[in-house]
């Protein structure tokens, strides 16, 4: 199970966006790599295409490793650990650390 997935609220613990936080708008599982709305951006250069007629400059998110993210507590929004828990359903479940929370909805 994933311990950081999409929609959630991360926290940036390191680099040159380190405080910033923002929503996962994607997880790439095998390069453990993330991108988070508003943080690592970059100037990507377009050519004129059909999606983009104008082409041009384009201010994009880029991807950073996830050891550099921390999920936001949804208590206190605080960045936490992250412990996975069985529940006597048999349902896996994310729980935040700092505050017990459930993650999962």
């Amino acid at each position: 199970m994933q311990r950081v997935k999409k929609n959630d609220t991360v926290v940036v613990i390191a680099g040159k966006n380190k405080g910033n936080r923002g929503k996962v708008l994607a997880v790439d599982v095998e390069s453990d790599k993330v991108i988070v709305e508003g943080v690592n951006l970059r100037t990507k250069h377009m050519k004129p295409s059909q999606a983009n007629p104008q082409g041009g400059r384009v201010r994009k998110e880029f991807p950073i490793h996830l050891s550099n993210v921390m999920v936001a507590d949804p208590v206190s929004g605080e960045p936490t650990r992250v412990r996975i828990r069985t529940l006597e359903s048999g349902t896996r479940v994310r729980i935040a650390v700092k505050s017990g929370e459930q993650l999962d909805r």
